[in-house]
């Protein structure tokens, strides 16, 4: 039998179209079965936030009552503008946000400047400095902590901004392991072709590396602030002027002699937290990009 040219058997079609009927099907089996799993770790470890955002509904008699009150009523809306005057908040936030923002600059500049000189320029030894940069993660803060106060006390800079900003402009391994390893991805003939038309290593690395890395710089930028948002223990160790504290020192003007207020507390928490979840969320596909690509090329 001659069967015509572009036509299949009735019998391999019928075949064929089952083949893929299956590979679809285990296809949304798979998807279903990965959610399943996901979807209630998603609830587990949203149930802190959950309870958090309870606790600041509920009026005063619901904190301490048996069983617990999971869903307030009445609702406290009272709460979240009585957390706002209870203390300085918005000061508070001011002095976090300028933290934050000038702590997250220096990271970029710095991590991104040892970053391109060890991944794009070819000089003796930079193999051996990435080592002992990557070396420095294994370092626990603990053991810092100390000799980093003793200096920044003898600059004079203990009760001031300066340490938890400084340090910061002078580069982190974890950020400069993470740029590296995208700017590797990036092809080298790119440089080549500038450096032959007499650019500079600096023009270089802001006029082609830096707009290419915009995902890798955005993860980066997304740690740090989020680091120095929630950062508890630097504030505490240098701080000690009311003026000066962050959230995470100034929530804790909630605790008085009388008792704790619980609802200002949370109410607090809240408010801080949200700009968090609100910045990974518009920011997530660029954050999973940039973790996704720096992993890709050693």
């Amino acid at each position: 039998m001659v069967v015509e040219s572009g036509q299949l058997p009735p019998a391999y079609a019928n075949d064929r179209s089952r083949r893929l009927l299956l590979k679809r099907l285990r296809g949304i089996v798979r998807v279903i079965l990965i959610h399943a799993g996901l979807v209630p770790a998603a609830c587990i470890f949203m149930l802190p936030f959950l309870w958090m955002l309870s606790t600041s509904l509920k009026p005063d008699v619901q904190f301490y009552s048996y069983p617990p009150v999971l869903i307030p009523s009445p609702l406290q809306w009272s709460n979240f503008p009585d957390a706002v005057t209870y203390i300085t908040f918005f000061l508070y936030m001011r002095n976090t946000l300028t933290i934050a923002v000038l702590a997250t600059i220096g990271v970029l500049i710095s991590s991104s400047l040892v970053a391109y000189s060890i991944a794009r320029i070819p000089w003796a030894g930079r193999n051996i400095l990435f080592i002992l940069t990557i070396a420095t993660l294994m370092l626990p803060f603990q053991v810092t902590m100390i000799p980093l106060f003793i200096v920044f006390k003898n600059l004079g800079w203990v009760n001031s901004w300066m340490p938890l900003i400084v340090p910061h402009w002078f580069g982190g391994a974890l950020y400069i392991f993470l740029l590296r390893q995208f700017f590797m991805t990036i092809p080298m003939e790119l440089s080549e072709a500038a450096r032959i038309d007499g650019a500079s290593e600096l023009k270089i690395y802001y006029s082609i590396l830096l707009p290419l890395s915009k995902p890798a710089l955005a993860t980066v930028a997304i740690f740090e602030f989020i680091a120095r948002w929630r950062d508890y223990i630097g504030p505490l160790i240098y701080l000690s002027k009311q003026e000066l504290y962050t959230l995470s020192l100034g929530i804790y003007e909630y605790q008085s002699q009388y008792g704790a207020e619980w609802g200002l507390l949370m109410a607090a928490s809240v408010m801080i937290t949200l700009p968090i979840i609100l910045l990974f969320f518009f920011l997530q596909k660029t954050f999973v990009q940039g973790i996704a690509l720096t992993g890709i090329k050693g």
